[in-house]
């Protein structure tokens, strides 16, 4: 179960896709465990009530709307038969508390919400004696509303707005918008103008179908880069990695070429002065700059020498590294090929963290009703609130957030790589199986659930912290000494690189577990030892496939954009389609992110294999390559290149002579 208790030998025999067996069982059960806990808050939550108060509503005595109560001890007027009230009534729906962000007016029950506006306390009468629906507090008699002296504090603000119940949560919702925008200044705090709400959320609705098509342009566009990877990338990466030279070179000269510059200046300067007897203060002060900003260039034009020699240093020993991106980009297009339901995964991913969500947030809003009545000492009015130990059901329920979450995605990562390891270890590509992301969703439900529920909650236990130190800093923002802000941003960067690596060693541990069917901590180990063996190609895969890949974002979310303002131009003046637009950027970016993140897991997952493939064979009878042409080349052309250089160190004379019978068979091959 832990990672130093492992049992399992410690020599590796790398056996792809021959024993299988249960990984993890103490930690399904566990994850399995707290799913229920998670499943018992929900039904705690609809026994005691509390989902009912938020589907039916309830007033502020403590009443739950269209249903008969009992009575609260302590909480007067509670008890009511309010089965003939179904609505719940806002007095005041417009006096919303911008820091808590909740409605401080007083609810009651009602038979029917007001239709028309209500400007006196006539018309307040009229509407209870014609709809039997009185508006005013449970004590007060509808046919005395306009001469009560307790009406201007138990009758709802004039005038009382008209307004419609909502389909599903039966609350009296006022028609006019003005309510909403103070609704989502409380929200979101940024929104100050109602006539600037109006017309942003009248250009999102004008412009729907425009919106849905560009959002399906994203979508698009992000398969077609998929697929067009494959047969670019050896050209887009060449000429990215040159232009990241040109760019230093370039840079580095035109430094220098400003402090020859500056110096000859300062040379004529100082002749000058020199030349003459008197020199005024202004002058001394533009030599002194002069020799200043000379002497600022020239250690800018140190440092950007030192990095441009330090690139090309890069560049001339990871050549071939940069070689091997290509490859594996190429090869990860023949994936996409062979296995088109790839592609599909994003969405399954997405649909089950989505349904996920929607159900915990409506549990979160069930807890917010459940409880014991306690009355506000502030307004008076009553409120259900969870005490004592029950009042961690919500910080369980909030820890469940994020460790299903990371769950789901741990799952797509390990369904990929095993969808990828069965295609890599399968020589003949004809006899896969006939649907092998079927297959290896199977063998994740049968074998590793418990592997990736046991690394979802290492990343669980770093992510938690974190967002607790990003909420301690957003709470004391400009109260904290400067000292104290540097340890916390700190503390939160730390945690966020330590959570990328273990992002980045669960997901090869998911892809060794896939290959041989090995715990968690066994596959860590093993991944990570393969991964310090190949620092050099695992850092040119990183650095230069993953800057490859984000500017395929940038491409994607580019290219929505303008063809975004090219649509919405004809129809919206800028300030109403500048919304749309940004939601378009966002759901391209997401897309974007989503597909091309699948490509860039398909390429890990073939590094590992290739790493291990050429490790514990090496071509010969009985230990034969698994890996494709493309990798195959990439090895013989490596294995050549170091036979000349070997050669060439013992028969510096034979080395020309050498080089051409063994570069032959590679050519005839490359013919096939």
């Amino acid at each position: 179960m832990g990672c130093c208790g492992s049992t399992e030998r410690t020599k590796r025999e790398w056996k792809p896709l021959e024993d299988r067996s249960c990984t993890d069982l103490p930690w399904f059960l566990l994850f399995t465990v707290f799913c229920v806990g998670m499943g018992s808050i929900c039904g705690f939550t609809i026994a005691t009530g509390g989902a009912g108060r938020l589907v039916f509503g309830y007033d502020s005595y403590g009443n739950t709307c269209g249903q008969r109560n009992e009575q609260i001890e302590g909480v007067r007027l509670s008890g009511l038969d309010q089965t003939d009230k179904k609505y719940v009534f806002f007095l005041d729906p417009c006096n919303i508390d911008i820091v808590q962000r909740k409605i401080k007016s007083m609810a009651l029950c009602v038979s029917l919400c007001p239709d028309e506006e209500l400007r006196t306390y006539q018309d307040l009468k009229r509407f209870a004696m014609h709809n039997g629906s009185e508006l005013c507090s449970y004590e007060l008699a509808g046919h005395k509303y306009p001469d009560l002296p307790e009406r201007f504090d138990k009758c709802p603000k004039l005038p009382v707005p008209p307004s419609k119940s909502l389909p599903v949560f039966n609350r009296c919702t006022p028609v006019d918008i003005s309510c909403y925008a103070k609704f989502a200044e409380a929200v979101v705090t940024f929104v100050s103008d109602n006539s600037v709400l109006h017309r942003l959320i009248g250009g999102v609705i004008a412009s729907k179908e425009i919106i849905v098509g560009l959002c399906l342009l994203a979508l698009v566009l992000s398969m077609i880069l998929m697929v067009i990877i494959r047969y670019i990338s050896a050209v887009l990466v060449w000429i990215l990695t040159a232009m990241v030279v040109l760019g230093s070179l370039a840079g580095t000269s035109i430094l220098w070429w400003l402090y020859i510059d500056h110096r000859l200046t300062a040379n004529e300067t100082l002749s000058k002065e020199t030349a003459e007897t008197t020199e005024t203060k202004d002058a001394k002060e533009e030599a002194e700059m002069t020799r200043d900003n000379a002497q600022a260039l020239l250690v800018y034009a140190i440092a950007a020498t030192v990095f441009t020699v330090i690139l090309l240093l890069l560049m001339l020993f990871m050549r071939k590294r940069v070689a091997l991106t290509i490859a594996l980009f190429h090869v990860a297009g023949k994936v996409f090929i062979h296995l088109p339901l790839l592609t599909l995964q994003p969405f399954c991913t997405f649909l089950a963290l989505l349904l996920f969500w929607m159900y915990w947030g409506l549990v979160l809003l069930f807890l917010g009703t459940t409880g014991n009545p306690v009355q506000n000492e502030e307004t008076g009015l009553t409120e259900f609130r969870l005490t004592g130990p029950l009042q961690y059901m919500t910080w369980y329920h909030a820890v469940g957030l994020i460790w299903i979450s990371e769950f789901i995605l741990a799952c797509q990562q390990m369904t990929v790589a095993g969808a990828v390891v069965t295609y890599y270890y399968t020589r003949d590509k004809t006899r896969l199986p006939v649907t092998p992301i079927l297959s290896s969703v199977l063998r994740l439900m049968r074998y590793h659930l418990g592997t990736v529920a046991k690394g979802s909650f290492i990343i669980t236990l770093v992510k938690i912290p974190r967002l607790m130190l990003m909420y301690v800093h957003n709470q004391l923002k400009g109260k904290e000494n400067a000292f104290a802000r540097c340890m916390l941003k700190t503390c939160i960067c730390c945690l966020w690189c330590l959570e990328k690596c273990l992002n980045y060693l669960n997901q090869n541990a998911y892809a060794a577990t896939a290959i041989n069917s090995t715990s968690f901590c066994t596959s860590a180990r093993d991944a990570f030892v393969i991964l310090v063996e190949n620092a050099l190609r695992v850092a040119a895969i990183n650095a230069v496939g993953d800057f490859v890949l984000f500017l395929g974002k940038i491409l994607i979310v580019t290219s929505t954009a303008f063809a975004g303002v090219l649509l919405l131009n004809y129809q919206r003046d800028y300030a109403e389609w500048v919304l749309p637009l940004i939601i378009v950027c966002l759901f391209a970016f997401l897309v974007a992110h989503c597909f091309l993140s699948i490509f860039e897991i398909v390429v890990d997952v073939l590094f590992l294999c290739f790493a291990i493939d050429t490790k514990y064979n090496d071509g010969t009878p009985g230990k034969e390559f698994y890996m494709d042409k493309a990798l195959m080349e990439f090895v013989e052309n490596s294995r050549k290149l170091e036979r000349v250089v070997e050669r060439g160190r013992n028969r510096p004379t034979e080395a020309v002579s050498v080089e051409g019978p063994e570069m032959k068979p590679m050519q005839e091959e490359d013919n096939l």
